[in-house]
């Protein structure tokens, strides 16, 4: 099976794992024929609240040459921290959103390359476990701040795949997954004060 994003056998009414294959077939075509088109820049604002509590909403974005319109209203997230991290459970905390977006963005692009190759799912679910060092955030020790390693266990069946095509699905969902790409390389991050 081909593992790119040209849909096995796309037709115009055509639905496989809820993604209309003749649209996708469209947007690659698209996008081979003008790849500027590709280029999207996503946003997010952030709020504190109070303590371990703040606010973040997303809304616009640039992509496919434009600027966004689709959205009428902002997505709201709070995020908290359980008491033991002196919070009061007002959210999940930032690293478990990141796991969530990791499981988001996986199963998204398992489910988009599936569709691509013609492989039909019938369940699909992932549970994701993230290792962290507390001593790190506290400075209390020179270990990283962040997460030591993050396991993703992905329990997918399909009617018409082997075992092995799911496998190599999955490699290649890991590689392409862009949170998953993130996480996994260097990215260049710049923290700095706003300038009024």
């Amino acid at each position: 099976m081909s593992p790119t994003m040209t849909p096995a056998h796309p037709t115009s009414t055509s639905l496989v794992n809820g993604l209309d294959t003749a649209t996708m077939a469209e947007t690659v075509s698209a996008l081979k024929g003008n790849p500027t088109l590709a280029t999207f820049e996503f946003r997010a604002r952030n709020r504190w609240i109070s303590g371990g509590e703040n606010r973040s909403t997303i809304k616009d974005f640039y992509g496919a040459g434009a600027e966004d319109t689709s959205r009428p209203h902002a997505f709201e997230f709070t995020n908290g921290e359980p008491p033991v991290l002196l919070g009061h459970n007002e959210g999940a905390n930032p690293v478990e959103f990141l796991l969530h977006a990791l499981a988001g963005c996986v199963t998204t692009t398992t489910v988009l390359h599936a569709t691509a190759r013609g492989i039909e799912i019938e369940s699909l679910s992932t549970r994701l476990v993230g290792d962290i060092d507390l001593q790190g955030l506290l400075a209390l020790a020179d270990v990283p701040a962040g997460y030591r390693g993050i396991r993703i266990e992905m329990d997918i069946k399909a009617k018409n795949a082997t075992d092995a095509e799911l496998d190599d699905l999955l490699r290649f969902a890991q590689t392409h997954s862009p949170v998953c790409n993130t996480v996994c390389r260097p990215v260049p991050v710049v923290v700095e004060r706003a300038r009024r």
